[in-house]
């Protein structure tokens, strides 16, 4: 099978292994032996932080759940289920490619096509807050919760946790994080946290505000949710002075991937390459721009990354 950009993308597993090869029978199967999901996850061979080079490079493909299926100037980029996972699965066969960031029906794809194996997988937990809704910054967990994340044999959950001071709703998304947080950790399971800064100017949509200050400042509120931090880590974003906004915290840090309709990949990558020069910077959670990149060449896009990361 071949992806968009026509490049190859990874294969299957094993005849008898229970994976399957195209998407009528990923159907198939979930149609005829659901269970086969439950039964590859717990068979499914894994690799963990602690195998990793102590830098990661993880693919996300978590922004569907909330609506968001745009991608700089294409709106419907990611409609298509099909073209996502030939997309995701060239991504994750790129030599250097650690794990996976998604909510459980894009997971459940790549474990029945054999793409998981020997990956490091998060799950996305709150998807509640959909693009545009006026409830947004209540972004209620409606995805995974720890104990179906452990049942599945992954790593770790990841909350987006936006702050708005101006809503009171956002005492709920704080209270629900820091429940997330506290749950994982009895699991032994990481809790990537994804805060933000946000507002609502003029009354519009969400914006996040990018200014160290405010990464700082959103920093300090996420690492102090749950009642243990032991399996905290964070995702933020790559902004100016990191050297300043990463003396915030000795939690590892995980970089996300930026904003592919307003920024020019190789700009891009230099902000990364300047964020993961600290030490508590782990690596690289990125999906949109590395999947969708302008020239539709998603192995060139994720090998130029893989190799700057190393």
């Amino acid at each position: 099978m071949s992806s968009a950009s026509g490049t190859p993308t990874s294969t299957p597993g094993p005849a008898g292994s229970g994976f399957v090869s195209t998407y009528d029978e990923v159907t198939k199967v979930r149609l005829e032996d659901p269970s086969r999901i439950a039964r590859l996850a717990a068979t499914r061979r894994r690799r963990t932080v602690a195998d990793t080079d102590g830098t990661m490079m993880v693919i996300a493909a978590d922004h569907p759940a909330r609506g968001a299926l745009g991608v700089g100037s294409r709106p419907q980029a990611m409609a298509s289920r099909r073209e996502l996972l030939d997309r995701m699965r060239e991504a994750l066969a790129v030599p250097g490619v650690d794990g996976v960031l998604g909510t459980a029906d894009i997971l459940e794809d790549l474990l029945l096509l054999g793409a998981l194996e020997d990956k490091i997988v998060f799950a996305s937990m709150n998807r509640g807050g959909l693009q545009g809704s006026s409830w947004e910054i209540e972004d209620r967990f409606t995805a995974y919760d720890a104990a179906s994340i452990k049942q599945s044999g992954f790593d770790g959950g990841k909350m987006l946790t936006r702050i708005d001071l101006d809503d009171d709703r956002t005492s709920f998304i704080l209270e629900a994080s820091a429940n997330a947080v506290t749950d994982l950790a009895r699991h032994e399971l990481i809790a990537m946290v994804e805060p933000f800064m946000s507002s609502r100017p003029g009354g519009g949509k969400i914006v996040n505000d990018l200014s160290p200050e405010a990464v700082i400042k959103s920093i300090h509120i996420a690492q102090g949710l749950g009642a243990t931090s032991a399996y905290t880590w964070l995702k933020l974003p790559a902004v100016d002075d990191m050297e300043r906004v990463m003396d915030a915290t000795t939690l590892p840090t995980l970089i996300l991937g930026g904003d592919p309709a307003n920024d020019d990949p190789d700009t891009l990558r230099a902000t990364w390459k300047q964020a993961l020069a600290r030490p508590n910077v782990r690596g690289l959670v990125v999906g949109r721009t590395l999947l969708y990149p302008a020239d539709d060449d998603v192995t060139a896009a994720v090998a130029a990354s893989v190799d700057m990361l190393r």
